[in-house]
């Protein structure tokens, strides 16, 4: 890390004064222990550095507030260009000594398609507040504004024993939006007049207007020897949201704990921090902890079995700090609510911006995720590359090394798609360079890897060295396209290279320039085979306060960064993505990963989980990190198999492939401090368990990127709890140690140490079929399973059709024209279906409807095959020579031998065969034999 650092004359501690030059070696040496003592400080997780809920002021005072302490009243209620407006004022404003304080509030409630209300609640700008508040832009797309319902009237209605009226909207047939005046309330109700998410049934709402700095104000923080101005003083907002019918409550990622949200607040519920919501670089996190990490999505969903589910969404880029209060928390607030309606009651506090919310009222999981990616864009389609296995570590040394490394696995037949470079393969922690004595040869070194039709990923973070030899810098410095400083500087912070600035890409303009350094003129060295990896984009900043920036460092048109800082990965990552279509002149699509996130990523690529630890609870814990990213848009997700930092001993680093096979994003990734952990260094045995985890991936490519395709039509996510599927069934609701991939598959993971047994629930009415064994189980109940080294439980759901290609490759991109196998697994009415989607895998062409969609269908002893791509899709056509080359049978209860295929008429042998080639040691199935049947023709095969 030291040989990388510039001058030491440069360098600034937050609580040292270094800038005068030293000449005495002694001093210098201190110099280099204070150095690396301020810089390892990070590289592991001190709670003590960084703040908790008592030593964030906003956080604090709210919590402090009790029930019934808001006193706004809905004045002026009417509708204005299609929305029903109001404002806010407080009821005894006239005896407020701070009339600053209280100028009234403007009110906007808009419809909108699949009934989705907005409520926006800001300053009224007519009265000159010193600012305009930060509202975020770019993460609403423009389809949905378009889908704005424009009101035409409202009614007013006395609701239970109010003294004045409610406003009443239409949002849909089912439902209608409600303003309660006095006290005043928002909330959405269905038909039959039932709550389903309320704002404010508290009275916990709370907006602390901007102000201008008087004489004698002392609005500033200090936090570890960091100052924070605080200009506009105090500006956090806070207000309760209530789920009613709710049984739990998930999502608000990223925080490594359990996928239903634990209470933080309440009686008999020890005190317990609120869920935070601040990009932060937080290394080796512990489990277990509603501390924010990496990422931020302010959206919540709650499901129960008597309503369903229902979701809320605040954009706001600001912290966030959110309590589940546990049951019981207001008993003394002489608050009365329907003691018919069971609810979850939350409480949401932002140190800044505007309310900006959405209510989704369902009713279905799959219909509040369809609803909320309306609003902020569904996940983008990925290459079919991404979607296999990667190989990383921080670093592969040089260009023999990576070259030793691709050879070992086709010498131990392990398919593998992309290796990464980290940091040190860049000439001094600059960006866009390269490392000529170590990798003198990058553009040979990426086409021997697309040779085999293999990818190369490489890291750009956003902190680019202050060198004024280094182009970029100097370009970025000249043209004043990095973030300020609260003076108005450039912001000056350390991270990898020592010295360090970062672009303020919430600028579009700049966000453009950025974009145009990954021109194959500008990336020297770059090929058409190479992608990107963004890290530390939270941004770390080693020396910033909590290892991120300050607050009041300032970003285009005056934005302070505490306004908008969960959304400067967002940004940066969406210029990175929008750089590679550049690129590629808009043909091919990008493969960006990203670290830090916002609502919105998932237009842009992939995230992971950080930097776990090669420990079984990190292992267990991935799970239910996976699966609340999935529910908050982001399906293409993963955590570093094996564990970022230590060593796994060799039986957690197979159990950790065989789950890591089956998350959205699979990738083996490891600190520089471990030892080496390829597939192969673990002996015989291990090589081949870990080989069988990646050839299973590798064979149900075209059922993941199938469900790609549907994450990126639907937004239902690739790996969902499992009372997505059924929602009705109580014993998921709280289950994260399994979970399905699509509709078809349930996987529970092994957690513990030397396990001989797994206690293994299957819902549903409908059987299960054990994935390697084809053995059937009855569901809804639980198993007690015993547990081999060869694999996790894994099942497929009765009623469902897998597809697969099972031979195997050197790369998924050498397996385009391989055959399919369907697997059908048949439900008690001798039934099911499935789908596959191809297209070409890399270009954009099927937005124009260049792609194969098949629906399968196996009904009355027949199987179909159905186009599901309509006639309206586009003019360009996607063709493939494909076949269906084995169908298998699971439970299958006729002895037939032979089978009809029409309109051909050819008759084929039904006989038995193996479940997956290569394992014939494996009961045998009932397999029809090379049908050959075209992948995207219309047939039917029926059984004699």
């Amino acid at each position: 890390m030291l040989e990388s650092l510039p001058p030491l004359s440069c360098i600034t501690f937050p609580c040292y004064d270094l800038q005068v030059r030293m000449r005495n070696l002694n001093l210098r040496f201190l110099l280099l222990l204070l150095l690396f003592l301020q810089l390892n400080s990070v590289l592991s997780w001190k709670k003590d550095e960084f703040r908790n809920c008592k030593q964030t002021p906003f956080c604090k005072r709210a919590r402090a507030r009790k029930p019934g302490y808001c006193s706004l009243v809905a004045h002026d209620v009417s509708i204005s260009d299609g929305d029903l407006t109001a404002k806010l004022i407080l009821k005894n404003q006239d005896n407020q000594e701070d009339q600053s304080q209280t100028r009234p509030l403007i009110l906007t409630l808009s419809v909108y398609q699949d009934g989705i209300m907005r409520l926006k609640i800001d300053e009224d700008p007519s009265l000159d507040p010193p600012k305009k508040r930060f509202e975020v832009p770019d993460v609403i797309v423009s389809e949905f504004v378009d889908r704005k319902l424009w009101l035409q009237r409202l009614s007013t209605e006395t609701i239970g024993g109010d003294s004045g009226p409610s406003s009443v909207v239409y949002l849909s047939d089912s439902y209608q939006a409600v303003l309660r005046h006095d006290p005043f309330e928002v909330y959405v109700r269905d038909s039959a007049g039932n709550k389903i998410v309320s704002l404010n049934s508290h009275g916990l709402f709370d907006f602390e207007l901007l102000r201008q700095k008087k004489e004698g104000d002392d609005w500033e923080e200090k936090f570890r020897g960091h100052t924070d101005r605080r200009p506009y003083g105090p500006q956090s907002i806070s207000f309760d949201v209530s789920f009613h019918e709710a049984d739990f409550v998930y999502g608000i990622p990223e925080h490594a704990t359990s996928l239903a949200l634990k209470p933080t607040r309440g009686p008999g519920i020890e005190f317990s921090e609120p869920y935070r919501l601040f990009n932060l670089d937080v290394f080796e996190y512990i489990h277990d902890s509603p501390f924010g990490l990496y990422g931020s999505i302010p959206f919540m969903l709650s499901h129960g079995k008597s309503r369903g589910t229902s979701g809320f969404f605040w954009l706001n880029a600001a912290e966030m700090q959110i309590d589940v209060l546990g049951s019981g928390w207001d008993a003394e607030s002489g608050i009365s609510l329907p003691s018919s309606q069971s609810r979850i009651d939350t409480f949401w506090m932002s140190e800044a911006g505007v309310v900006d919310a959405f209510f989704f009222v369902g009713p279905g999981p799959k219909d509040v995720m369809r609803q909320y990616t309306s609003v902020t864009g569904t996940a983008a389609m990925p290459q079919l590359f991404s979607i296999a296995y990667h190989q990383c570590r921080w670093n592969y040394r040089d260009e023999e090394d990576v070259e030793n490394v691709d050879s070992k696995f086709d010498e131990h037949d392990i398919p593998y798609d992309v290796l990464w470079l980290d940091i040190e393969h860049t000439d001094g922690k600059k960006y866009f360079t390269w490392d000529r004595v170590l990798f003198p040869h990058p553009e040979e070194m990426q086409r021997k890897l697309s040779g085999k039709g293999r990818h190369m990923v490489t890291i750009v973070d956003p902190h680019i060295k202050r060198d004024e030899s280094f182009q970029l810098h100097k370009e970025a410095a000249e043209k004043g396209y990095y973030v300020k400083d609260a003076n108005g500087n450039d912001y000056d912070g350390w991270c990898w290279p020592g010295s360090s600035s970062y672009p303020d890409t919430l600028n579009s303009e700049i966000r453009s320039w950025w974009a145009d350094k990954f021109s194959y003129q500008n990336y020297d060295g770059s090929t058409p085979s190479l992608y990107i990896w963004n890290d530390m984009n939270e941004p770390s900043v080693f020396n910033g306060p909590e290892v991120t920036m300050p607050r009041d460092a300032l970003h285009y048109g005056g934005v302070e960064h505490r306004e908008l800082h969960n959304a400067y990965g967002y940004y940066f990552h969406m210029a990175t993505a929008d750089g590679l279509i550049k690129r590629g002149d808009g043909k091919d699509r990008p493969f960006v990963l990203s670290r830090a996130f916002f609502a919105g990523s998932q237009r842009y690529g992939a995230v992971w989980t950080g930097d776990n630890s090669a420990d079984w609870d990190h292992l267990r814990v991935s799970v239910p990190m996976v699966l609340s990213l999935g529910l908050t848009g982001m399906s293409f997700s993963g955590a570093d198999v094996g564990g970022f930092f230590g060593n796994p001993e060799p039986e957690l680093l197979v159990r950790w492939y065989q789950i890591g096979a089956f998350y959205p994003f699979f990738r083996g990734h490891a600190h520089h401090d471990t030892k080496r952990r390829e597939p192969w260094l673990f002996g015989e045995r291990n090589t081949e368990l870990i080989r069988e985890a990646i050839h299973v991936r590798y064979a149900l490519l075209p059922y993941f990127y199938t469900l790609f395709r549907e994450a990126n039509t639907t937004g239902v996510p690739v790996a969902r709890p499992l009372w997505m599927e059924f929602p009705s069934d109580e014993a998921t609701f709280g289950n994260d140690e399994a979970f399905m991939v699509g509709n078809s598959l349930l996987v529970h993971g092994i957690y513990t140490e030397r396990a001989k047994h797994a206690s293994v629930y299957l819902p549903g009415k409908q059987s299960w079929y054990d994935l390697r064994t084809g053995i059937v189980y009855k569901g809804g109940k639980t198993y007690k399973l015993d547990v081999t080294e060869e694999s996790i439980p894994t099942f497929q759901r009765a009623g469902t059709i897998l597809t697969r290609r099972d031979r195997f490759r050197r790369s998924s991109t050498q397996m385009v024209n391989d055959p399919f196998t369907l697997v059908i697994a048949l439900n008690s009415s001798q039934a099911a279906e499935g789908e596959l989607y191809i297209d070409d895998g890399r270009s954009f062409n099927f937005r124009k409807g260049a792609y194969i969609h098949r629906r399968f269908v196996f009904s009355d002893g027949k199987l179909t095959s159905l186009d599901l791509r309509p006639a309206s899709a586009g003019n360009i056509r996607f063709s493939s020579d494909s076949v269906i080359e084995r169908i298998i049978l699971l439970g299958h209860a006729s002895g037939s031998k032979n089978a009809m295929i029409e309109p051909s008429n050819d008759k084929v042998d039904i006989e038995l065969g193996p479940l997956w080639v290569q394992r014939t040691r494996w009961p045998a199935v009932l397999t029809i034999r090379r049908p050959n049947v075209g992948v995207a023709d219309n047939w039917t095969i029926k059984i004699l």
